[in-house]
């Protein structure tokens, strides 16, 4: 669990990663006040066991409580955005003029 990405599609169509480590720790953080502040036993005992058993709640605490910021100098391109069709565009892209 804490060594796989979770991945995000970004609109022009690129994927990017951000470790599923920085989000275990950021809720295992929050709720470390019920675990007497410790961040490593609110990690194993309640977060690490959630992530196990579901997916869906990686994302959610991510998407609900993280910023891409937070993720900042580890976010990882997992695949490139694809080529374009330049002959489609070239045909309806929309044109224009620079320079003198």
């Amino acid at each position: 669990e804490m060594h796989k990405l979770m991945t995000v599609e970004m609109p022009d169509g690129s994927k990017w990663g951000v470790p599923v480590e920085m989000i275990a720790r950021n809720r295992a953080a929050h709720y470390a006040d019920e675990f007497d502040g410790d961040v490593e036993r609110s990690l194993a005992e309640d977060t690490l066991p959630l992530f196990e058993s579901d997916d869906y709640e990686i994302q959610y605490w991510a998407v609900n409580n993280m910023n891409w910021e937070d993720f900042d100098g580890h976010q990882v391109k997992v695949e490139g955005a694809p080529l374009p069709d330049f002959q489609e565009a070239w045909m309806s892209g929309e044109k224009g003029f620079v320079g003198a």
